[in-house]
């Protein structure tokens, strides 16, 4: 699922359609509306978002309700942290390392 997550994050615009629908469910119409490009193509963004598990769909009669998924970005989240995690080291090493060094110098 990492992979399909970070497939669908590479492309700008489904990051845009996840902030307009991280706190709020909305259609597919409304959706689109924010955007320059046709209907069929945010259903087609909003598509590989559902499958990716990033953003999740409710049927209200007979309307498509979508809303970001925080869970689903969950693992992304986890591999990327492995990242940072090991950048904080890396400083939190030169920084004792320095320290270290000035005092010997002293």
């Amino acid at each position: 699922m990492l992979d399909q997550a970070l497939r669908a994050l590479a492309e700008p615009r489904r990051r845009d359609i996840l902030l307009l629908i991280q706190h709020t469910e909305r259609p597919a119409g409304e959706i689109a509306s924010h955007f320059e490009v046709t209907r069929p193509a945010i259903s087609q963004h909003l598509g590989v978002l559902v499958k990716s598990e990033l953003v999740s769909v409710r049927r209200d009669g007979t309307r498509l309700l979508y809303r970001a998924r925080p869970e689903g970005l969950k693992e992304v989240m986890e591999y990327l942290n492995r990242f940072w995690d090991r950048s904080l080291q890396n400083l939190k090493d030169a920084a004792e390392a320095e320290e270290r060094r000035r005092g010997n110098s002293e």
